[in-house]
């Protein structure tokens, strides 16, 4: 998987507030522990699969509880939100339980493996491909609400806008699941459309019946004034535990917003889309703690057989490419 070079982020003056300019980059981390604490309930589960993701699946994808436990220790969860969480993400099919004797290791699943190599390909990947003009149209047939709702939240989380009840559609082709050419998951009666949009539509009425654009961009917007201050407190490289966290939560919190977006092509997208700023500010901030959090995350994280193993090259692809950023 080789993803073009991405331009390097510039970060103006005028981006970053005053005070930053006296933030170290221990006080940034604290900022964000303290804001991801203040969520109720705890989300120690949605955490934990950050951490799964983006540093140990490049690591062998294991660790041991007691481990999981020092790592998650800096964001303030606990030995019982830890083992609660990962038991439930054991039921809900994202991780399998190893014992030996009385030690625990947790592995991600082989379905674990394929969700989290597609996100991959979503939040570290390039922006979308060149756009043709042409729409892909999805019409379900008349279906049980259950099986409904699940085809709506998977169509969601693959770009899809939904123009009217079990009608929706996309400007790139898009297919259910990982890997593509998944088709026989759409339930028998499915219409899939390679169309194009006759006038008097416009594709600028047709984004604004499938997708509310103003809420991610004001989203976004809120995301890049965090993490720019928090670029600005990066005078030097931050200590291996510091920017283990600030890694995290970097990408935690990416994620979460980034797999919001239908990644619709450029020329869709209004002027300034702030989601591509965010994305150069992520990748440069990536870079910038990405040898000190794997630091920490080597004294820290083990397997039961002992260490972690070292990360996969390909790691060095995210986000176009870091490794000229890291030198």
């Amino acid at each position: 998987m080789s993803f073009p070079a991405a331009p390097r982020y510039t970060l103006a003056p005028v981006d970053v507030p005053p005070a930053s300019a006296c933030l170290t980059p221990a006080a940034a981390a604290a900022e964000l522990v303290t804001r991801f604490r203040r969520q109720r309930p705890p989300r120690a589960g949605s955490l934990i699969v950050t951490i799964f993701g983006d540093s140990l699946l490049p690591r062998g994808g294991a660790i041991a509880l007691g481990s999981l436990i020092e790592v998650a220790a800096p964001f303030g969860l606990n030995e019982r939100l830890v083992r609660t969480a990962t038991a439930r993400l054991a039921q809900d099919g994202w991780l399998a339980a190893r014992r030996v004797g009385k030690r625990s290791e947790y592995r991600l699943t082989e379905d674990g493996r394929e969700q989290f190599a597609e996100a991959t390909l979503r939040i570290y990947g390039p922006a979308g491909a060149n756009w043709s003009g042409r729409w892909t149209l999805v019409v379900l047939p008349s279906l049980p609400t259950a099986q409904r709702q699940r085809l709506r939240r998977e169509l969601a989380w693959q770009g899809y806008g939904e123009l009217s009840s079990g009608v929706f559609a996309h400007p790139l082709p898009r297919t259910l699941g990982a890997g593509g050419g998944r088709h026989a998951e759409f339930p028998t009666g499915t219409l899939l459309f390679d169309a194009d949009l006759a006038a008097p539509a416009t594709d600028t009425l047709l984004i604004e019946k499938g997708w509310d654009l103003k809420e991610l961009a004001q989203r976004y917007r809120a995301f890049v004034r965090r993490f720019e201050r928090v670029l600005g407190a990066l005078g030097e490289p931050p200590e291996p535990e510091t920017g283990f966290v600030l890694r995290t939560l970097l990408i935690h919190e990416y994620r979460r917003l980034h797999l919001r977006d239908p990644l619709l092509p450029e020329r869709l997208l209004p002027p300034d889309w702030p989601g591509t700023r965010a994305a150069l500010l992520c990748r440069a901030l990536y870079a910038a703690v990405f040898a000190a959090s794997e630091k920490h995350l080597s004294r820290v994280g083990a397997q039961l057989a002992g260490a972690l193993p070292s990360a996969d090259a390909a790691v060095l692809e995210r986000f176009g490419g870091i490794a000229p950023a890291l030198r």
